[in-house]
């Protein structure tokens, strides 16, 4: 499990190379939810989502012979899009796996982030050609259950509390569970008392899964939600959630989609389905929240495409 130290020695190595992204209050989601509410808009990082202070973080931790042999990864998006833009700023060689399901935007992102990519029909054949290219001599990294991808989207907790020090909750999104743990972590760590909500859309319950059978257990994400739909959830990720069980959330994609529909009218800002998910749980928890709480609702990413948004509609209409 890692530590508040260790996302603190993240902080420094990544920081020349990723964004602060602002924290801002929401005076119409305050007002309709009875509560502080304000927006981490971490949607806003470099290539549209957290991944690159993992990224960043896990290349920065290789030798120089480890660089110099090339890094592959696997991802259906936002880690591809990542680890192809970490690599080239850094000048290491970068592969990324990818399922031919994958976005088309996504694809064309990473390719254009300087990454080679590998597009395979199945994430077993993904996941068997990215061994592959292990075996060939290119370090493996993985999008969450990493202990240095972990730490560095944990810094986004440390830009929470500077930024907002009487913080009392947090809602963040449950993919693979990095971006929780890391966050979960360093908050745990700095404000007594203070509620880490984790959130999944149904179809994507890696987390769920784990919370009912108490270990890791492998599922197969049906979720609109494209970047929750990890094949398990971290095993360090479920011992935090473990802690406070009832502080996790489930919502369907068509909430998440109204959500979204409504972060993109009312704040102006195009948040995918893994991001706008939070405010769907937080609608839910408004009983919860009490008038003088502070909420933050991390918005993880925004890579979403007038295709995607299309699509949702002739599912879930207006």
């Amino acid at each position: 499990m890692i530590t508040l130290d260790d996302i603190r020695q993240a902080r420094p190595a990544i920081a020349p190379y990723v964004r602060r992204t602002p924290l801002q209050r929401s005076r119409t989601l305050s007002c309709d939810l009875g509560t502080n509410v304000h927006l981490k808009f971490e949607l806003f990082q470099r290539t549209g989502s957290f991944k690159p202070r993992g990224a960043f973080n896990q290349l920065l931790q290789l030798t120089p012979e480890e660089r110099a042999g090339g890094v592959v990864g696997v991802s259906g998006g936002n880690f591809a899009q990542a680890l192809a833009d970490a690599g080239s700023t850094l000048g290491v060689s970068t592969s990324l796996c990818m399922p031919t399901m994958a976005p088309a935007a996504s694809v064309e992102a990473t390719r254009r982030y300087g990454a080679a990519i590998e597009l395979s029909p199945s994430f077993p054949e993904v996941f068997a050609r990215a061994e592959a290219l292990r075996q060939e001599g290119r370090r493996l990294l993985h999008p969450f259950d990493d202990p240095y991808q972990m730490a560095g989207v944990g810094t986004i907790g440390l830009e929470i509390h500077e930024d907002l020090p009487t913080v009392t909750d947090v809602v963040i999104s449950i993919g693979g569970g990095g971006l929780y743990t890391g966050i979960a972590v360093a908050l745990e760590a700095l404000v007594a008392g203070i509620r880490v909500w984790g959130v999944e859309t149904e179809g994507a319950e890696a987390m769920g899964e784990a919370l009912k059978a108490g270990k890791v257990v492998p599922v197969t994400p049906t979720s609109l939600a494209r970047t929750l739909g990890a094949p398990y959830v971290a095993a360090d990720a479920l011992t935090v959630m473990q802690r406070h069980a009832d502080r996790y959330v489930v919502v369907p994609d068509r909430e998440a989609y109204q959500a979204g529909v409504y972060l993109l009218e009312r704040t102006k800002v195009n948040a995918e389905l893994a991001a706008s998910c939070t405010l769907a749980a937080a609608r839910r928890l408004r009983g919860r929240f009490g008038p003088d709480d502070e909420v933050v609702l991390v918005l993880c990413g925004g890579n979403v495409s007038m295709d995607d948004w299309a699509d949702y509609r002739s599912r879930f209409g207006a």
